[in-house]
């Protein structure tokens, strides 16, 4: 009895002195995403929408920008006319006049390449967890594009994905991107206990890691569109390093169907990768996005693959990194 006694009190302190090692690591991860929160802000270069009301522009008509998505300066400038004239309850007399506020707020015309280089400092390259792959892609996954990974079923594109929601958390002295990561899923594959697991890997809390993973099941075209506003509001409230589209042509595929309705679907995929793009650049987030292949029947040719990743030319041009899983 009195050896159960000594084991169980050995044990409780072992789990004790366990608990207080965890919540000293917990304590020491938030002073240091206090301290690059405060860095993070020092370097945000992208200007809050709400600096219209100092050029005259009223505050309903800024509410109604927010919830159409444009949420800084940057966003308007990158927007047409066209785009602006669509958002409910803001007459064409308006819109000039906010796109003319915003470029005298922020010029984006004409920079010199010793500039271009200084603002490419700030492009982040998180690690994908191989070392191999990081070389590969010269670092890892890199922000400010896009990077798109297509192949079979169960080739690894998903699982890239649950790596990239951890190491993009890992400070940036370890490959990380020290933020929060977005997580659109259209084919309902994503899965917290493999998180979890990952998380344990790098020796992360994995309950901690997976409370800064937002996440949202995307259903239709509509619906992705709307969930990419809702991110980049997000993004204004604090700070994120990852957007990921598990897969991007799942609702494409599903929402148009044969040749007839190819060339709209063209036109609105163009239109949404535009919108990943210019996310992208105005967070400095990386956008990773898997992607579907199709059988190529018209290639017989020996040694050839007869796959091909779908989204047509359209996908491939918006795509800064192409890998082939």
């Amino acid at each position: 009895l009195g050896v159960v006694r000594v084991v169980g009190v050995v044990g409780y302190s072992y789990q004790m002195r366990q608990k207080a090692e965890k919540e000293k690591s917990k304590e020491k991860r938030r002073e240091a995403e206090a301290e690059s929160g405060e860095e993070e802000v020092e370097q945000t270069n992208f200007i809050e929408i709400e600096k219209l009301q100092e050029h005259g522009i009223n505050a309903a008509d800024i509410a109604k920008l927010k919830t159409s998505g444009f949420c800084t300066i940057t966003s308007i400038v990158m927007a047409t006319k066209k785009e602006l004239c669509n958002i409910k309850g803001i007459n064409e007399a308006k819109i000039d006049k906010i796109l003319e506020a915003s470029r005298k707020i922020e010029n984006h015309g004409f920079m010199s390449g010793n500039e271009l280089a200084i603002k490419r400092k700030n492009v982040v390259r998180i690690t994908t967890g191989s070392a191999v792959l990081d070389e590969l892609l010269g670092g890892g996954i890199e922000t400010m594009s896009i990077t798109e990974a297509f192949g079979e079923f169960r080739t690894g594109k998903t699982q890239l994905a649950h790596t990239l929601c951890v190491t993009t958390q890992l400070p940036r002295e370890k490959g990380g991107g020290n933020g929060k990561v977005i997580y659109i899923d259209t084919e309902g594959t994503f899965r917290p206990e493999r998180i979890a697991k990952i998380a344990e890997r790098y020796q992360l809390d994995p309950e901690e890691t997976l409370e800064n993973i937002r996440y949202a099941r995307g259903y239709t075209v509509e619906h992705l569109i709307s969930l990419l506003n809702f991110a980049a509001a997000m993004m204004m409230e604090s700070p994120h390093s990852l957007l990921i589209v598990d897969s991007i042509m799942a609702v494409f595929r599903n929402d148009f169907t044969g040749r007839g309705e190819l060339s709209e679907r063209q036109q609105v995929l163009g239109k949404v990768l535009s919108k990943l793009m210019k996310l992208a650049e105005q967070f400095n987030v990386a956008i990773y996005m898997t992607n579907q292949v199709m059988a190529d029947p018209g290639n017989t040719m020996a040694h050839c693959d007869p796959k091909k990743p779908i989204g047509g030319h359209v996908l491939a041009h918006a795509s800064t990194t192409r890998l082939y899983f």
